[in-house]
């Protein structure tokens, strides 16, 4: 089982920035990867960065609507990732949850940060 514990969400001006950080604890052997998704209201929830825990030549991932804005990293030592954004935008508003992805099976979700991006 693994426990993901967000936090940094909070209210933004457009063009503002703010860092998520995503703290796991509990059973971290084998993790495929980590990475953030968001929802917003009436919208599917969506991916918007990935990092590779297990295979680290794997390479980040991101939407297309965050690349050059938004930076996936994690403390492998502190069992962290972190998702700095910058130049936010009003679009970029929703709830982020910080997800696992274990090897073989298993999703693990946080409980999810409010981002609101309002001038």
């Amino acid at each position: 089982q693994v426990q993901l514990v967000e936090s940094g969400g909070g209210l933004v001006q457009p063009g503002g920035s703010l860092t998520l950080s995503c703290v796991a604890s509990g059973n971290l052997h084998e993790i495929d990867s980590m990475g953030w998704y968001r929802q917003a209201p009436a919208k599917q929830r969506e991916l918007v960065a990935s990092i590779p825990v297990y295979y680290t030549a794997d390479s980040t991932k991101y939407a297309d609507s965050v690349k050059g804005r938004f930076s996936i990293s994690r403390d492998s030592a502190r069992n962290t990732v972190y998702l700095q954004m910058n130049n936010l935008k009003t679009e970029d508003t929703a709830v982020y949850y910080c997800h696992v992805k274990k090897l073989i099976w298993g999703d693990y979700w946080g409980q999810g940060t409010q981002v609101t991006v309002q001038g």
